[in-house]
């Protein structure tokens, strides 16, 4: 048997419990993989509330790190004993996932368990917004919300190391030195009225970019925030889902684009999950990315890694380890 998180229903953290699941076995093209450390994150917080639907019982959890304990017939790129790491499994709160070999990534020598285990699902968001999403150049003005927390802080180091002007918003002052620390130029304490600072701080020109991941509180100040032409990508709703939008508004802020981007449509075939993971641990290995792990929990407390996830007080990444 594999003992796993449960959710019988829709609520909050107390509806985490632990519980068992029969032995898996792998398909053709999948990967068994013993559990080292799991990524909580908060797509697993909406999926407990019923946000998101899912059917029940429930196991939350896509990103996962371990040790491979088994190949399915077909697979030719993994063997047993490989270390993997992914933010695209199912079921990855638990001793054991299956993961598709393609879907797979694998851990270089030298990279911790726990840094592989906070790599996939935050780093992966940061690589695709900051390359590709909006292509930063140097010379840019960036903004990025939460630029303390885990994608912000990593989104912050890539940022910087594209030559951009970094201006990090953060809840509190503590959040604020860890992101001028990780290299933002600028870190602002609080959301409300930020354009107006933006503007100061660039002589009226407003951002070339804003990364957005808190949505409903911000989105109308990261849209006055941004120049002619300017760039919101949003691509996450901390503070709840965007409501219905008048696009008339993106001509009155100055013909400015808008983008709702997700993880998985930058993830499209094995090459591109290889070059995005390969960059990032390389950054890694060379020193220049640093990954910030804030706090372990035994899987039996995954509980309390939700309520510590949405108090929004950890800097860096939270993980399960069975």
């Amino acid at each position: 048997m594999v003992r796993c998180v449960m959710v019988e229903q829709a609520g909050g953290p107390e509806v985490l419990t632990l519980g068992e699941r029969p032995d898996l076995e792998p398909g053709p093209h999948q990967l068994l993989v013993e559990t080292r450390a799991t990524g909580v994150n908060f797509i697993e917080v909406y999926q407990r509330e019923g946000v998101y639907p899912v059917e029940h019982p429930f196991t939350p959890g896509s990103e996962g790190m371990g040790v491979v304990r088994a190949v399915g017939a077909e697979v030719r790129s993994f063997a047993p004993g490989d270390r993997v790491t992914t933010s695209q499994a199912s079921r990855t709160y638990a001793d054991a996932f299956l993961v598709d070999d393609d879907k797979a990534l694998r851990v270089p020598d030298g990279v911790s368990d726990e840094v592989a285990a906070a790599v996939p699902l935050q780093g992966l968001t940061a690589h695709y917004l900051v390359r590709s999403t909006y292509p930063v150049r140097e010379g840019d003005v960036a903004v990025i919300t939460a630029g303390a927390g885990g994608v912000g802080g990593l989104a912050v180091q890539l940022l910087k190391s594209r030559g951009a002007t970094v201006v990090a918003l953060v809840g509190s002052p503590e959040k604020a030195e860890t992101a001028r620390s990780l290299g933002a130029d600028v870190a602002l304490v609080g959301y409300e009225g930020f354009a107006a600072s933006v503007r100061e701080l660039t002589g009226g020109r407003g951002a070339d970019v804003v990364y957005d991941s808190v949505g409903k509180d911000t989105f109308d100040e990261s849209l006055k925030a941004l120049r002619t032409r300017g760039t919101l990508v949003l691509f996450g709703g901390s503070s709840g889902q965007v409501p219905p939008f008048d696009l008339q508004g993106l001509a009155k802020h100055g013909s400015l684009y808008v983008t709702r981007p997700t993880l998985n449509d930058y993830l499209l075939n094995e090459e591109e999950r290889s070059r995005r993971a390969g960059e990032l641990f390389d950054a890694v290995l060379d020193g220049s990315l640093r990954i910030r792990v804030a706090e372990t929990f035994p899987l039996a407390e995954a509980r309390r890694a939700h309520e510590v996830l949405e108090a929004r007080t950890a800097q860096g990444k939270l993980l399960l380890v069975p």
